[in-house]
């Protein structure tokens, strides 16, 4: 016979519940701000900003897929899209060529320069502004701990065929 679920408690779904929100509302405003301002999604920005705080500003696209924890896939297509954009280009990897390295253009690192500071005033605004620096620790210390589940659990991050 099957075990009883863990049902929540009213405290835990409330918390869950606003958890949700959270996670369906905040990208979709930053993504806004970001199309609006830059013509540039979120992911996109994550992909450019990856880029030019490396070294070089140039990645392997599997360095860059775990660094924005997205698929190697999705990346991929959105790389491919932004250098169709001249803002990055994709080369073998001149220390393993089996893999491909992508490089912030000039005209990439002129972009995410200019969207970066919209994005932090929307970042602040949304989610940092208001907040004590022990709220600020409490919500990093949450966000790490279900990042560590997911990761920690294999069947979490397997795709669907």
């Amino acid at each position: 016979m099957a075990e009883e679920p863990r049902w929540l408690t009213d405290h835990e779904r409330d918390a869950w519940l606003a958890l949700a929100k959270l996670m369906f509302n905040l990208p979709s405003v930053l993504d806004a701000q970001l199309l609006r301002d830059n013509h540039l999604t979120l992911f996109d920005y994550f992909v450019l900003s990856g880029l030019s705080m490396a070294p070089e500003r140039t990645l392997r696209l599997s360095d860059l897929a775990s660094q924005i924890s997205c698929s190697l896939s999705r990346l991929s297509n959105v790389v491919k899209r932004l250098e169709q954009r001249g803002l990055l280009r994709r080369a073998p990897d001149p220390d393993s060529p089996r893999y491909t390295v992508a490089t912030l253009t000039d005209d990439g690192w002129d972009l995410v320069v200019a969207a970066a500071p919209g994005h932090v005033a929307a970042v602040r605004h949304f989610v940092i502004d208001g907040l004590t620096a022990n709220q600020i620790d409490v919500l990093r210390e949450v966000a790490c701990h279900v990042t560590r589940q997911i990761a920690e659990t294999p069947e979490a991050t397997a795709r669907p065929q």
